[in-house]
C-alpha cells in the first residue's frame, strides 16, 4: 500500500511564520555559544579528548515543499575551536527540519573535510528530546564521504541525541561510529556541548515581508 498520496504534485498551504510551526525545533532557533564542549576522536596513539569552545547559529527558512510534504527549519551553522585558539577545527553547515504532517525530523550535515550526512528521527511536536539516526549504504538516512574518509575512517552510523533543557539553552550528545583502518572495533568519536543563548532568530523572509506589508 503506497504510503504517499496520489497527487505527488498539488503544494500544500504554508504559513509565512516559520518560527511558529517548528515544533520541537522551536527552542533552538538562535544563536548560541558553548563554553564546555568535549570532543573524543580517533589518534595513532588512541583516543584524544579535546575541550571545544562553539558557536551555533539556527536561522529560520520559509516553509519547504516537495508537493504534498511540507517542512518547516532551520539553516544552521557550527564552528569550533579550542580555548584559547583561533583555529577553527571543525565547521559545519546544513539544516534542521521539521515535518509537522508525520513528526519526522531532518538534519542534514556538510563539512568541508569531504562529508556528508542525512539523519533522521521521530518526535512529537512538544518533545524536549529527541534522536536522529543515519547509517552507512542506507538511501534515505545515509552518509557519503570522499575516498580517503570511506577507505582509513569509515564512518557507519552517526546519531545526534538533542536535549532542551529547562533553563531555555539546548545540548547535544553524538556518537560517531568509525571503523578506523587497522583496527578491529569501532571507534565512537563522540562530541557533547550544551549551549547558551546569546542572540534571537530573525524571522523568515516571507514573515519578514508581511511585517513590512503591515507596517506601510
Amino acid at each position: 500500500m503506497n504510503k504517499f498520496p496520489e497527487d505527488i504534485y498539488t503544494e500544500a498551504e504554508a504559513s509565512v511564520d516559520t518560527l511558529a510551526h517548528l515544533g520541537p525545533l522551536a527552542p533552538m532557533a538562535g544563536i548560541w555559544t558553548g563554553k564546555r564542549g568535549l570532543d573524543v576522536s580517533p589518534k595513532a596513539e588512541g583516543p584524544e579528548k579535546k575541550a571545544y569552545i562553539e558557536r551555533y547559529e539556527l536561522q529560520p527558512i520559509d516553509a519547504q515543499a516537495n508537493g504534498p510534504q511540507l517542512f518547516y527549519g532551520l539553516r544552521y551553522h557550527t564552528s569550533l575551536v579550542k580555548p584559547d585558539d583561533v583555529e577553527t577545527f571543525h565547521d559545519q553547515v546544513g539544516y534542521w527540519l521539521w515535518e509537522p504532517a508525520t513528526g519526522t525530523l531532518i538534519q542534514t550535515v556538510a563539512i568541508p573535510r569531504g562529508q556528508t550526512v542525512m539523519a533522521m528521527g521521530q518526535a512529537a511536536a512538544d518533545a524536549t528530546s529527541f534522536e536522529l539516526a543515519a547509517t552507512r549504504g542506507a538511501t534515505t538516512n545515509g552518509i557519503c564521504s570522499n575516498p580517503f574518509l570511506e577507505e582509513a575512517f569509515t564512518t557507519i552510523e552517526f546519531r545526534i541525541r538533542v536535549a532542551i533543557n529547562p533553563d531555555g539553552g539546548w545540548s547535544y550528545d553524538e556518537d560517531t561510529v568509525l571503523m578506523v583502518r587497522g583496527q578491529s572495533e569501532p571507534f565512537h568519536h563522540t562530541d557533547r556541548s550544551v549551549l547558551t543563548k546569546i542572540g534571537e532568530a530573525t524571522p523568515n523572509p516571507l514573515a519578514r515581508e508581511r511585517s513590512t506589508k503591515e507596517l506601510t
